[in-house]
């Protein structure tokens, strides 16, 4: 399974569910999760969507751990799986 399957159906779900997942690209910094999640209430968190067993560069798991310092829930997706748990988590209407 590609990782651009796994990231389509976050957002398809995540559209469901009442909430929004944006595609987050800052040019300024590296290793920034993939995904923003938006759900209702100001719940805000992110995803890193990975290809099945893949796991997180050392910059990317560095931009994770500033992110879930900073309070953020952060995710690391890697199969669809997952993905009801993550809306649940987030609080979507799932």
């Amino acid at each position: 399974m590609l990782e651009k399957e796994i990231e389509r159906e976050l957002v398809v779900e995540c559209k469901k569910h009442g909430g929004q997942c944006l595609k987050f690209i800052t040019p300024s910094m590296m290793g920034v999760p993939d995904r923003i999640l938006l759900f209702p209430k100001g719940k805000v968190g992110f995803v890193e969507v990975k290809r099945p067993k893949e796991v997180p560069r050392p910059i990317q798991v560095r931009r994770i751990e500033q992110l879930r310092n900073l309070g953020f829930k952060v995710f690391i997706l890697d199969n669809k799986r997952d993905i009801e748990n993550i809306i649940k988590t987030m609080g979507g209407d799932a």
